[in-house]
């Protein structure tokens, strides 16, 4: 197979236009060529294309090649004669997250599926890349590099696998089991590398542990620490892509945050990039690749990637309870739970993305995913008296399928539980996974059984819980952005966006709940604004609470039984 050439410059990065250029063998009279309409690791579509100005074709003759787009981000260049074809494009790159493309004086950022185009039936071919860059920079990517010069078997390793090239890269490294291990930090200064690698190599070992290898012979985290509030990561076949900020807290009250996403970014090597649902094998990136299996492949992938952190020994109980109390948390609150399975919304997620949406309709594939996820884990090691769980799961859906090149149905997924098991997992999938039965009973079973309990209580502010609405604070006065289906914020008539302005004829000044307070046992007449127009409601008063804090904690007088279920569980 002929080898296909990409070059990139970045010379024009205060105009943040990436130059590319690409040469193509052709065959035909005619050639398709394909930007990818989305990426793997955010599945919904990217239209990516958007980005794409100054597109020409040249034949070898350098003379043009006629072209139209057949849709909006394929073209259809015509060839007749030709054997081989350049393609020159400007890319904007102005957008940094860990899953997009970016340029600037000092950084050349790159997602290849963002940018780079292929050509229909050259996808297997070998490729090169050079980016142009001044001598003294250096290149973070798990691609092969030779001087600069670097390497990809095919177009599938050339999407996955990001790059950033810098002078202003720092890095080290760390090995599990001989396989090479590196972190890439951009945008930060000093580093206390002792600790980093400490607690990396901890999380990556529990988990190198629990599948016996690792599938890859490499693997890099590119991490940017930026200025702003960040919380991003995508996870690619043998690296991910980090964004975390502000700076300053990367390592005071981020770092944990930090662990936290590199444990799950890293789970996803063996749970998406190999264990990959049929529907995903392999991707067809010119359009949806729809898939209900999101409670496997972000799910399960947040609860182990906290799960390590507990057992690498960096999260102590109470750490890691209070992000398990977080997850439950945001489902009680969403509404969304009585609507829409975690099946549902997974396939939906390329209709509305990761986006809340329209209030409740829809759950999120990591929070309910992560409670089943657990849910399944503690039936597993109930059933087997605690010789195995969730883990062992995932290490035969690993050797029995990824490592075989075979995708995973959700059939297949029931049936490894089962024989897993040696219990019926039928019902539990009917009523939760592909279902809308309330999670709190199964909850509370699973968490009994660890020696662990559910607490609830009502939140202090009166809006919130006496109410069920919560607001934010705007030029006017406060400003509704969630109603609780059922409360008096609901039954009352108010809506989203509603401007707040007065209580019973009072003018609200700083505190919404205090004033609320003032009136307990009186009926509230509310005055908002909406729409521009001055409206009064009526809101009732109902004998219950809505929004609940909610938390996980330590049963005080656990039985031995449960002290071993726990025990066995978190080590």
């Amino acid at each position: 197979m002929k080898t296909i050439h990409y070059k990139l410059d970045g010379q024009q990065s205060s105009k943040k236009l990436l130059q590319i250029s690409v040469d193509f063998p052709v065959n035909a009279e005619t050639t398709l060529l394909h930007l990818p309409s989305w990426r793997p690791g955010r599945y919904e579509l990217g239209n990516f294309a958007k980005n794409v100005l100054n597109f020409s074709v040249f034949n070898e003759q350098k003379k043009k090649c006629s072209f139209h787009k057949t849709n909006k981000d394929t073209w259809l260049v015509e060839t007749p004669n030709t054997q081989t074809i350049t393609v020159q494009y400007s890319y904007y790159a102005n957008e940094l997250n860990a899953g997009s493309t970016f340029i600037d004086k000092e950084l050349r950022y790159v997602n290849p599926v963002n940018c780079l185009l292929f050509a229909d039936g050259l996808t297997e071919n070998p490729i090169t890349l050079l980016i142009e860059h001044p001598s003294n920079w250096q290149i973070a990517t798990s691609l092969t590099n030779e001087n600069g010069l670097l390497h990809a078997a095919n177009y599938d390793e050339l999407t996955d696998s990001p790059f950033i090239i810098s002078p202003n890269l720092q890095s080290e490294s760390y090995s599990v089991n001989n396989v090479p291990f590196t972190i890439w930090i951009v945008g930060h200064k000093p580093m206390d590398w002792e600790s980093i690698i400490h607690d990396f190599q901890k999380f990556t070992q529990h988990q190198f542990d629990a599948f016996g290898e690792f599938p890859f012979t490499r693997y890099d985290f590119l991490i940017f620490s930026l200025p702003n509030q960040a919380y991003h990561g995508v996870e690619h076949l043998k690296s991910t892509v980090i964004t975390l900020g502000p700076s300053h807290a990367l390592f005071n009250s981020l770092y944990s945050e930090l662990l936290g996403i590199s444990s799950h970014e890293l789970y996803h090597a063996w749970n998406i990039k190999s264990i990959r649902p049929k529907a995903m094998l392999p991707y067809d990136l010119t359009g949806e690749n729809y898939s209900r299996l999101g409670y496997i492949y972000e799910g399960v992938t947040t609860y182990m990637g906290d799960l390590f952190l507990l057992k690498s020994g960096f999260f102590t109980l109470n750490d890691y309870l209070d992000e398990f109390s977080n997850q439950v948390q945001k489902h009680l609150d969403n509404p969304g739970r009585f609507n829409y399975s975690v099946a549902e919304s997974s396939f939906d997620t390329w209709l509305d993305g990761y986006v809340p949406g329209v209030p409740g309709r829809k759950v999120s594939i990591y929070t309910e995913g992560c409670l089943l996820a657990f849910c399944v884990d503690v039936q597993i090691r109930k059933a087997t008296n605690n010789k195995v769980g969730l883990d062992e799961v995932m290490k035969r859906l690993y050797y029995d399928f990824a490592v075989k090149g075979i995708g995973i149905t959700e059939s297949d997924y029931q049936t490894t539980l089962e024989n897993t098991s040696g219990i019926s997992f039928q019902a539990f999938f009917d009523a939760y996974i592909n279902g809308t039965n309330p999670y709190e009973s199964i909850l509370i079973d699973c968490l009994d059984y660890l020696g662990l309990s559910l607490i609830q209580e009502p939140l202090r502010s009166y809006s919130k819980a006496k109410l069920g609405m919560r607001t934010t604070r705007s030029n006017n006065g406060f400003s509704i952005s969630e109603i609780y289906p059922g409360s008096p914020a609901d039954i009352g008539g108010l809506c989203l966006n509603d401007q707040i302005i007065a209580i019973n004829d009072h003018h609200i000044s700083n505190d919404l709940d205090e004033l609320l307070g003032y009136f307990e046992f009186d009926e509230k007449k509310v005055l908002i604004i909406r729409n521009q127009k001055m409206i009064q409601l009526t809101l009732p008063e109902v004998n219950r609470y809505f929004y609940q804090k909610h938390s996980v904690t330590i049963q005080k007088n656990p039985s031995v039984n449960q002290e071993k279920a726990l025990l066995n569980w978190s080590k």
